[in-house]
């Protein structure tokens, strides 16, 4: 598999009131061809200040992002990214909402508006396509939020806690929704997540960050012996409370 991100030893230094503040330090890992990587570590250790480096909205003090074996020196078309909130539009329609990107992007072709319903109806949601984002459930709307990032067709999906604003059952429900259509969108993904077993059950690979200055503690290969992987069935698996008990101890806090 080819790498869609490569991250290049990432440092980032800021200032405050109390002077300047080392957020990240050599920061290294990349991201393959539809992989779905999780990020977790202590609370402040820069885990979202990463993603926003990544999807170029913060320049980094030090190292270098290449998307495509390209450098990242601003936001791009080609890296999709869903916040906590889901950001829909309250007097738009679901699917005036779905064609936001694209009308940003000034690309709201046929084609890009056919994709638009294709999307809506493989996943759900074309009967509630003229409704308004108070009409639908909390799940509803994460995968409305998902499918406008769909739409644009980005090279990657960058996730910052983008179900911890949902109840437990929703989040894993919601979790278990945004897994498959990312997995059958063949769509390289990474999740910053506080929850460990999240954090697990969702990623091919879970990179573990220090306290700050944050920093690569370990990258965990999981290898779970379901037959047919889910959210839900990883939790199920034998090894899942190994792993759980190693990120946990290697993090040696709450995260």
């Amino acid at each position: 598999m080819h790498e869609v991100v490569e991250i290049h030893n990432i440092g980032m230094k800021y200032q405050s009131l109390d002077g300047e503040i080392n957020a990240l330090e050599n920061i290294d890992f990349s991201v393959r061809d539809g992989e779905f990587l999780s990020i977790v570590g202590p609370s402040g250790c820069g885990k979202s200040t990463l993603l926003s480096i990544i999807s170029g909205l913060l320049p980094a003090t030090a190292g270098r992002v290449l998307l495509k074996g390209k450098r990242i020196t601003g936001t791009s078309r080609k890296i999709g990214y869903m916040l906590q909130k889901d950001h829909l539009f309250e007097w738009r329609t679901i699917y005036q909402n779905i064609l936001l990107g694209l009308e940003i992007q000034k690309n709201v072709s046929k084609n890009a508006k056919e994709r638009a319903l294709e999307l809506l109806k493989t996943y759900g949601l074309y009967e509630f396509r003229n409704a308004f984002p108070n009409q639908l459930s909390g799940g509803m709307r994460q995968r409305a939020a998902l499918i406008r990032t769909l739409v644009t067709d980005p090279e990657i999906l960058l996730l910052d806690e983008a179900f911890s604003a949902l109840d437990y059952q929703t989040r894993l429900a919601v979790s278990e929704d945004i897994y498959t259509i990312i997995k059958k969108e063949n769509k390289a993904a990474i999740l910053v997540t506080h929850d460990i077993a999240e954090s697990i059950s969702m990623a091919d690979r879970v990179v573990v960050l220090s306290k700050r200055p944050g920093t690569v503690k370990n990258i965990y290969d999981i290898q779970l012996s379901c037959k047919s992987r889910t959210p839900l069935t990883s939790r199920e698996a034998p090894e899942f409370r190994h792993y759980f008990q190693k990120i946990w101890e290697e993090l040696d806090v709450h995260v």
